[in-house]
Protein backbone atom coordinates (compact mmCIF):
# COMPACT_ATOMS: atom_id res chain seq x y z
CA UNK A 1 0.00 0.00 0.00
CA UNK A 2 1.45 3.33 -1.07
CA UNK A 3 1.03 6.12 1.46
CA UNK A 4 1.99 9.76 1.55
CA UNK A 5 2.21 12.03 4.56
CA UNK A 6 0.92 15.61 4.56
CA UNK A 7 0.25 17.74 7.64
CA UNK A 8 0.69 14.68 9.86
CA UNK A 9 -2.01 12.83 7.88
CA UNK A 10 -0.94 9.64 6.19
CA UNK A 11 -3.05 9.26 3.06
CA UNK A 12 -3.77 6.20 0.98
CA UNK A 13 -4.93 6.11 -2.60
CA UNK A 14 -8.50 5.10 -3.31
CA UNK A 15 -7.14 2.17 -5.33
CA UNK A 16 -5.32 0.94 -2.23
CA UNK A 17 -8.41 1.20 -0.07
CA UNK A 18 -11.63 0.76 -2.06
CA UNK A 19 -13.53 -0.08 1.14
CA UNK A 20 -12.56 3.25 2.69
CA UNK A 21 -13.62 5.12 -0.43
CA UNK A 22 -16.92 3.22 -0.42
CA UNK A 23 -17.48 4.25 3.21
CA UNK A 24 -16.64 7.85 2.30
CA UNK A 25 -19.04 7.90 -0.66
CA UNK A 26 -21.76 6.30 1.46
CA UNK A 27 -21.28 9.06 4.05
CA UNK A 28 -21.49 11.71 1.35
CA UNK A 29 -24.75 10.21 0.04
CA UNK A 30 -26.15 10.17 3.58
CA UNK A 31 -25.36 13.82 4.34
CA UNK A 32 -26.52 14.83 0.84
CA UNK A 33 -29.97 13.38 1.60
CA UNK A 34 -29.87 14.98 5.05
CA UNK A 35 -29.07 18.45 3.72
CA UNK A 36 -31.73 18.30 1.00
CA UNK A 37 -34.42 17.35 3.50
CA UNK A 38 -33.19 19.80 6.11
CA UNK A 39 -33.61 22.67 3.64
CA UNK A 40 -37.33 21.85 3.45
CA UNK A 41 -37.66 21.41 7.21
CA UNK A 42 -36.02 24.76 7.97
CA UNK A 43 -38.87 26.56 6.21
CA UNK A 44 -41.32 24.90 8.62
CA UNK A 45 -39.11 25.68 11.61
CA UNK A 46 -38.96 29.35 10.64
CA UNK A 47 -42.75 29.47 10.41
CA UNK A 48 -43.12 27.76 13.79
CA UNK A 49 -40.64 30.03 15.59
CA UNK A 50 -41.92 32.83 17.80
CA UNK A 51 -38.94 35.16 18.03
CA UNK A 52 -37.79 37.10 15.03
CA UNK A 53 -34.17 36.20 15.82
CA UNK A 54 -34.92 32.50 15.64
CA UNK A 55 -36.99 32.91 12.46
CA UNK A 56 -34.06 34.75 10.89
CA UNK A 57 -31.57 32.13 12.08
CA UNK A 58 -33.64 29.36 10.46
CA UNK A 59 -34.10 31.34 7.23
CA UNK A 60 -30.38 32.10 7.05
CA UNK A 61 -29.49 28.48 7.71
CA UNK A 62 -31.89 27.38 4.96
CA UNK A 63 -29.91 29.51 2.51
CA UNK A 64 -26.64 28.09 3.84
CA UNK A 65 -28.03 24.56 3.60
CA UNK A 66 -28.85 25.11 -0.07
CA UNK A 67 -25.19 26.10 -0.57
CA UNK A 68 -24.14 22.96 1.35
CA UNK A 69 -26.15 20.86 -1.12
CA UNK A 70 -24.39 22.57 -4.04
CA UNK A 71 -21.02 22.10 -2.35
CA UNK A 72 -21.71 18.39 -1.89
CA UNK A 73 -22.59 18.12 -5.58
CA UNK A 74 -19.21 19.67 -6.34
CA UNK A 75 -17.53 17.14 -4.02
CA UNK A 76 -19.22 14.26 -5.83
CA UNK A 77 -18.01 15.69 -9.14
CA UNK A 78 -14.45 16.11 -7.83
CA UNK A 79 -14.25 12.41 -6.94
CA UNK A 80 -16.01 11.31 -10.17
CA UNK A 81 -19.09 9.91 -8.42
CA UNK A 82 -22.68 10.69 -9.40
CA UNK A 83 -24.46 12.79 -6.76
CA UNK A 84 -27.06 10.41 -5.36
CA UNK A 85 -28.81 10.72 -2.03
CA UNK A 86 -29.16 7.80 0.36
CA UNK A 87 -31.90 8.08 2.94
CA UNK A 88 -30.49 9.34 6.22
CA UNK A 89 -32.45 7.69 9.01
CA UNK A 90 -30.83 9.94 11.60
CA UNK A 91 -31.87 13.19 9.91
CA UNK A 92 -35.33 11.83 9.24
CA UNK A 93 -35.69 11.15 12.96
CA UNK A 94 -34.32 14.56 13.94
CA UNK A 95 -36.73 16.31 11.58
CA UNK A 96 -39.64 14.27 12.99
CA UNK A 97 -38.56 15.28 16.47
CA UNK A 98 -38.74 18.97 15.53
CA UNK A 99 -42.22 18.42 14.08
CA UNK A 100 -43.31 16.76 17.33
CA UNK A 101 -42.03 19.74 19.31
CA UNK A 102 -44.05 22.07 17.09
CA UNK A 103 -47.18 19.94 17.56
CA UNK A 104 -46.78 19.60 21.32
CA UNK A 105 -45.93 23.20 22.26
CA UNK A 106 -48.16 26.24 22.24
CA UNK A 107 -47.86 28.53 19.25
CA UNK A 108 -46.36 31.94 20.01
CA UNK A 109 -44.44 30.85 23.11
CA UNK A 110 -40.80 30.93 24.06
CA UNK A 111 -41.21 27.36 25.30
CA UNK A 112 -41.75 26.41 21.66
CA UNK A 113 -38.67 28.39 20.64
CA UNK A 114 -36.67 26.70 23.37
CA UNK A 115 -37.75 23.31 22.03
CA UNK A 116 -37.02 24.29 18.44
CA UNK A 117 -33.54 25.44 19.39
CA UNK A 118 -32.92 22.12 21.15
CA UNK A 119 -34.08 20.21 18.07
CA UNK A 120 -32.04 22.41 15.71
CA UNK A 121 -28.90 21.99 17.79
CA UNK A 122 -29.29 18.22 17.66
CA UNK A 123 -29.36 18.57 13.87
CA UNK A 124 -26.28 20.79 13.92
CA UNK A 125 -24.36 18.35 16.09
CA UNK A 126 -25.23 15.51 13.73
CA UNK A 127 -24.01 17.58 10.79
CA UNK A 128 -20.84 18.61 12.64
CA UNK A 129 -20.05 14.96 13.37
CA UNK A 130 -20.76 13.96 9.78
CA UNK A 131 -18.72 16.70 8.13
CA UNK A 132 -15.83 16.26 10.55
CA UNK A 133 -15.64 12.54 9.82
CA UNK A 134 -16.01 13.04 6.07
CA UNK A 135 -13.30 15.71 6.06
CA UNK A 136 -10.94 13.34 7.84
CA UNK A 137 -11.71 10.53 5.38
CA UNK A 138 -11.16 12.91 2.44
CA UNK A 139 -7.74 13.76 3.85
CA UNK A 140 -6.96 10.06 4.36
CA UNK A 141 -8.00 9.24 0.78
CA UNK A 142 -5.78 12.00 -0.63
CA UNK A 143 -8.51 14.49 -1.57
CA UNK A 144 -7.17 17.73 -0.04
CA UNK A 145 -9.46 20.02 -2.08
CA UNK A 146 -12.49 17.95 -1.07
CA UNK A 147 -11.34 18.09 2.56
CA UNK A 148 -11.15 21.89 2.30
CA UNK A 149 -14.73 22.11 0.98
CA UNK A 150 -16.00 19.83 3.73
CA UNK A 151 -14.11 21.92 6.31
CA UNK A 152 -15.83 25.05 5.01
CA UNK A 153 -19.22 23.45 5.59
CA UNK A 154 -18.10 22.13 8.98
CA UNK A 155 -17.14 25.68 10.00
CA UNK A 156 -20.53 27.02 8.90
CA UNK A 157 -22.38 24.32 10.84
CA UNK A 158 -20.39 25.23 13.94
CA UNK A 159 -21.26 28.91 13.52
CA UNK A 160 -24.97 28.07 13.23
CA UNK A 161 -24.76 26.04 16.43
CA UNK A 162 -23.14 29.02 18.19
CA UNK A 163 -25.83 31.41 16.90
CA UNK A 164 -28.55 29.14 18.27
CA UNK A 165 -26.80 29.03 21.64
CA UNK A 166 -26.62 32.82 21.76
CA UNK A 167 -30.34 33.17 20.98
CA UNK A 168 -31.20 30.63 23.67
CA UNK A 169 -28.93 32.15 26.30
CA UNK A 170 -29.68 35.82 25.58
CA UNK A 171 -33.41 35.57 26.18
CA UNK A 172 -35.34 32.54 24.93
CA UNK A 173 -34.55 30.24 27.86
CA UNK A 174 -35.20 32.99 30.42
CA UNK A 175 -38.52 33.99 28.85
CA UNK A 176 -39.55 30.33 28.49
CA UNK A 177 -38.92 29.83 32.21
CA UNK A 178 -41.39 32.63 33.05
CA UNK A 179 -44.24 31.39 30.87
CA UNK A 180 -47.15 29.76 32.64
Amino acid sequence: MKTTKKNNVTSVSEQDSPALKELFVDGLKDIYWAEKHLAKALTKLAKAATSSDLKTAFETHKQETEVHVERLEKVFSMIDVKAVAKKCEAMEGLIKESETITEETEKGTMVRDCGLIMAAQKVEHYEIASYGSLRTLAEKLGYPEVADLLQTTLNEEGETDKKLTVIAEEYVNEEAATEA
